[in-house]
């Protein structure tokens, strides 16, 4: 049961840490001159549950922030994540 926990907590950690990496990749070829990569990776990587760190990680390097549709979706996005994060954890003890 401890190994599902571990799981799951490395899981929310390694797509938290790919969000923020995203966004500072994504910053640092904007500055270069270099065509960042589109949206369609940070969608999903928020979808796959790092929207609030990718949230966090746009005021914090203060990029991207004149984009509407990532300040009204991602807010909502990050509740919902935590939301089945809360549950994943409340119901693991199902698998067993």
């Amino acid at each position: 049961m401890i190994f599902l926990y571990v799981l799951l907590t490395v899981y929310i950690a390694a797509v938290n840490f790919y969000g923020f990496r995203f966004i500072k990749l994504q910053r640092d070829s904007a500055d270069a001159g270099e065509t960042p990569a589109g949206d369609g990776k940070l969608f999903l990587t928020a979808i796959m549950g790092g929207a609030l760190s990718i949230y966090i990680s746009m005021f914090a390097m203060r990029y991207r922030l004149s984009s509407f549709v990532l300040m009204v979706f991602l807010p909502l996005l990050a509740v919902f994540n935590l939301y089945c994060f809360y549950m994943a954890y409340r119901m693991i003890w199902l698998f067993l």
